[in-house]
């Protein structure tokens, strides 16, 4: 029995040698160490081993055992080991090419005309309120006074999501939802994205918005205009100089275009302004009594105004961009000089 499992452990080392692969060697261990495999079959043959021997086989079979595990384990180690070598071989870096610096990123002009503009008016004692870019067409329009029937809708292109709800065409439902929570004095920002099916070289399907409101005690248009003055002047310099011209707008009475002098051309007129001398900025207006009634205000007790401009178009006039595709473009190109 001796002289077998010697010559065992002679076999198993020889085929040992024999196997370069993961599989073989399992196979292997499968063969000699397994429940059912030969050294396990002589081990359960013990007990006909006479007396005097039992004490050397058993010693014999450990050690036997330990080394043929030893060796599976030595041989799977050179294995991986070499696979792992010729990995790093094949997937070296050469380090004598020149490195790519890391390019640095950048706050996005649109967002740093955005916080710049709710800078201004935080100054002023406004906060920033914000709402769901999907709207229920009652916050959108209806609480806004534009009934379904209402002209004024033509003016706004809607993306509708159902019969009843729609992408946003504007931010001032948030003025809705905050007058509904709360109780005058108001004075709020809405800044977000707003969607109309629009594009071209001054429109885009999504673009930026940021509306304000005020509603007070003797809130009258000398304050709109003061406020609105002010800003402007932040923006793009004390020297700017504007106008404001009678338009319409459904929730607000009266209501006016806010107009700067061409900042492209001086008001000399050019291509930008249409040869005018003048561009047109923002939107405001007194809010009408409707409006209040919507929210539970007492249009008797309180007046207010509201405004409400494109960040985009904000953006364009800073920095002299003449196509607001650019913003949405992601070419870093571009992107960096801000």
């Amino acid at each position: 029995m001796i002289q077998e499992l010697k010559e065992l452990a002679q076999r198993a080392e020889t085929e040992l040698q024999g196997a370069h692969t993961e599989e073989a060697l399992n196979v292997l261990r499968t063969k000699y160490l397994g429940r059912k495999g030969l050294l396990t079959q002589m081990l359960r043959q013990l007990g006909s081993v006479s007396t005097t021997e039992r004490p050397l086989f058993g010693r014999l079979s450990n050690e036997i055992k330990e080394k043929i595990s030893a060796s599976l384990d030595a041989a799977l180690e050179r294995i991986k080991d070499s696979r792992r070598n010729e990995l790093l071989c094949r997937e070296a870096i050469d380090i004598t090419l020149p490195g790519r610096a890391v390019r640095i990123g950048h706050r996005h002009p649109v967002t740093q005309v955005m916080e710049e503009i709710c800078g201004i008016f935080s100054r002023l004692g406004f906060t920033v309120e914000e709402g769901p870019e999907i709207e229920t067409d009652y916050y959108n329009f209806e609480a806004l006074n534009i009934p379904k029937d209402h002209p004024a809708r033509d003016m706004q292109d809607t993306f509708y999501v159902e019969d009843n709800i729609v992408l946003r065409t504007h931010t001032s439902p948030v003025q809705i939802r905050t007058m509904e929570k709360m109780q005058p004095p108001v004075r709020i920002l809405s800044p977000g994205k707003v969607y109309r099916p629009d594009s071209d070289v001054s429109h885009t399907p999504m673009f930026h918005q940021i509306e304000g409101l005020l509603v007070d005690r003797g809130i009258t248009f000398g304050d709109l205009k003061g406020t609105l003055t002010f800003f402007l002047q932040e923006v793009f310099g004390a020297d700017i100089l504007l106008r404001f011209r009678p338009s319409f707008f459904p929730f607000t009475e009266p209501s006016a275009e806010v107009d700067i002098r061409c900042v492209m051309c001086g008001g000399e007129g050019c291509r930008v302004c249409g040869q005018s001398g003048w561009l047109e900025i923002l939107g405001s207006g007194m809010v009408d009594p409707a409006v209040f009634a919507n929210v539970g205000y007492d249009p008797e007790g309180y007046s207010g105004f509201a405004f409400g401009l494109g960040v985009e178009r904000i953006a364009m006039l800073k920095y002299g961009i003449s196509d607001i595709r650019l913003f949405f473009d992601n070419d870093v190109r571009f992107l960096e000089q801000f």
